[in-house]
């Protein structure tokens, strides 16, 4: 195959290149340092509670955040919205960098999700934009992988600067780092990114974006909460499990995220690619599988050793996120698309963000108790979605 079959192939345009690479490039840097944020706010002085009100407040931001993304996406178009979600983050970024305690963590959070929540409307907008329903879920595989990509290595040098010149300072490294490719993502997106000609604006309210969405689409978001809680309930606690609890250190933590990266990326192609020619339910029904397994795998390793098998389920949970993703583009309307996407996502945070808080709850009653009830809730996503989602067959000719 030549370089365009290829590009083709895997879903490669233009402007879908362009935002790969700077989901790529600034993943670099926040990656060196947002996994260790639970443990930098404990070094400031923050409670458990704290770091439960953090996770939740997180789940809370990626909530709020989506619909303004995609509403902004579709209003100003997609360059100039990318360019905006990126200045947020930096001032995010110099906020953290300056903190003298945990409070301000929690106030620069607001403009550092910027990056990460607003712009994923824009990103499920400029692929269902510029490619076809078949060339959708390979897309968002690519995307996926791009974005894991730092996560496999960010995390395991970070911990490794953290192990050596301690973790405050570490992250404040990672964070200067984190400046200076942001402001590189901000020149390529200026200066690469083509705008398409604007689709009609059509203005609705969010009571009409949800009125017109798909019966299918909200089935989809009902069992995607409930996948999201099993995952949120012990998210932010995992690491604290890991170092406090097993005695593990950070460097080894960084090990396990890298682990479950690699084994996301390994599946991501082929599974996307299936996904792009048949029936994209079986590939979500996996996904929600693995997410329920996942922190029961948690609560039974007995040493150190055993998380790399469990980290291995969580990067599984991954095999069908392409699919899921696609399944969201081909079942919103391309006329208020960012909005749809902002809408589901706004939805499925909303639900989801008290599952930290729960949580910390569980946590402090016995660790082991926070992985059993994100189990048990995973499973019931599991079956309704098995009984109830839709199924979707993507087309070559729709966009």
């Amino acid at each position: 195959m030549d370089r365009n079959t290829i590009r083709d192939w895997l879903g490669l345009k233009h402007n879908v290149i362009i935002l790969f690479t700077v989901i790529l490039v600034l993943g670099m840097g926040e990656e060196l340092w947002i996994q260790f944020v639970p443990k930098y706010l404990e070094a400031l002085g923050a409670s458990v509670l704290i770091i439960a009100i953090y996770g939740s407040l997180k789940e809370l931001l990626d909530a709020v955040y989506q619909y303004p993304g995609g509403w902004l996406a579709d209003r100003m178009g997609r360059r100039r919205a990318l360019i905006l979600f990126a200045l947020l983050s930096i001032f995010g970024y110099l906020i953290y960098l300056f903190t003298p305690d945990w409070h301000w963590i929690l106030i620069g959070i607001f403009f550092v999700m910027a990056w990460s929540s607003l712009t994923s409307p824009a990103i499920f907008a400029i692929i269902g934009d510029n490619l076809p329903q078949n060339r959708r879920a390979i897309s968002f595989g690519m995307q996926s992988i791009l974005k894991r990509i730092p996560i496999v290595i960010a995390p395991l040098l970070g911990g490794w600067i953290m192990g050596r010149i301690g973790l405050i300072s570490g992250i404040h490294l990672g964070l200067i780092v984190t400046l200076f490719l942001a402001f590189l993502s901000i020149f390529v997106v200026k200066h690469y990114y083509t705008e398409k000609t604007k689709l009609e604006y059509k203005k609705e309210s969010l009571g009409d974006i949800w009125r017109n969405m798909s019966p299918a689409l909200k089935r989809l978001l009902l069992t995607d909460c409930l996948a999201r809680w099993a995952a949120g309930i012990p998210k932010v606690f995992i690491i604290l499990y890991i170092i406090n609890t097993l005695g593990g250190s950070e460097f080894q933590f960084g090990q396990l995220i890298s682990v479950r990266m690699l084994t996301s990326i390994i599946v991501y192609i082929p599974i996307a690619k299936l996904a792009d020619r048949t029936n994209r339910k079986p590939f979500v029904l996996l996904t929600f599988t693995f997410f329920a397994l996942f922190p029961l795998s948690l609560s039974v390793v007995p040493s150190l050793i055993w998380l790399f098998p469990a980290f291995i389920i969580a990067g599984l949970r991954e095999i069908g996120e392409p699919a899921r993703k696609a399944m969201i583009v081909d079942l919103s309307s391309p006329t208020c698309r960012g909005r749809a996407v902002g809408m589901y996502y706004l939805i499925r945070g909303l639900v989801v963000f008290p599952a930290s808080l729960i949580g910390g709850l569980l946590w402090t009653i016995e660790p082991q108790i926070t992985f059993y009830v994100a189990f048990i809730i995973g499973m019931t996503g599991v079956i309704v979605f098995a009984l109830w989602g839709p199924d979707l067959v993507p087309k070559s000719d729709v966009i």
